[in-house]
């Protein structure tokens, strides 16, 4: 799925057609993807991203899946109008262009967020997911934020255990056996510091022979022999959050 010259294969969605179930909306300055599940509930599940923003159909899909599993789900541009990474951009300006999106850097727009949610929703218990650039962005959370009950990060790039692992809230990292961004020694790494540092409860689970971007894969490009994992992928990402929130 990856070679080098593409730094970041979690192009899944470009010819997925989902609209969603849900809506958009302005929260300040911020717009976002909001699905809510049939009947009301305190418990709402912040979706972060990939690289290719807020409005992509598979990690709409996503929000939609835990609206369906009773959670008020919504996906903010955490890009804040900047524009997302299309796959037709040349990969050779992907460096620069990422510097000016850092995933460590979203805590004024989670804050943002996490107020909409508790006094226009009525949550009380709210946790978040991420793909990929936003699977980075939930490690950075879950080891500062001391608002968010539990978090899941699906193939985030490890970039915030260096100086520091251990993570305020549960937390549940699912990786792909052959990815391309994040070799597998990366991961026994942050699986040494966890068990070395870590107080509250977490998982490193890696899926076999899955690569980047598995679990919101668009309905066209599961190959049947990886369908049992990513649908694995997806209920263990549901039975977490059921778990903790």
């Amino acid at each position: 799925m990856a070679n080098e010259s593409r730094p970041c294969p979690c192009d899944v969605g470009d010819r997925f057609d989902y609209g969603g179930r849900g809506q958009e909306v302005q929260v300040e300055h911020i717009k976002a993807y909001v699905c809510k599940p049939p009947a009301s509930t305190d418990r709402a599940v912040i979706v972060i991203h990939d690289i290719f923003g807020w409005q992509l159909p598979n990690t709409r899909y996503m929000a939609d899946m835990l609206a369906t599993n009773g959670y008020i789900a919504i996906c903010p541009d955490f890009f804040v109008g900047q524009e997302a990474w299309k796959p037709s951009n040349d990969w050779a300006t992907f460096d620069d262009w990422l510097k000016t999106r850092n995933a460590g850097k979203i805590d004024k727009e989670v804050d943002v967020i996490l107020k909409y949610l508790s006094e226009q929703c009525g949550a009380k218990k709210i946790g978040v997911i991420g793909f990929c650039w936003g699977g980075a962005a939930v490690q950075h959370l879950m080891l500062k934020n001391p608002h968010l009950k539990t978090g899941v990060s699906l193939y985030g790039v490890i970039k915030f255990f260096e100086d520091r692992s251990s993570v305020l809230h549960p937390t549940f990292f699912i990786f792909a056996e052959k990815d391309d961004h994040i070799p597998l020694k990366q991961v026994t790494l942050l699986e040494q510091k966890l068990k070395q540092n870590c107080k509250v409860d977490y998982k490193v689970k890696i899926y076999p022979g899955q690569t980047h971007g598995f679990v919101h894969r668009k309905r066209e490009d599961i190959n049947p022999q990886d369908k049992p994992y990513i649908e694995e992928g997806r209920k263990d990402m549901i039975n977490w959050l059921n778990q903790y929130l």
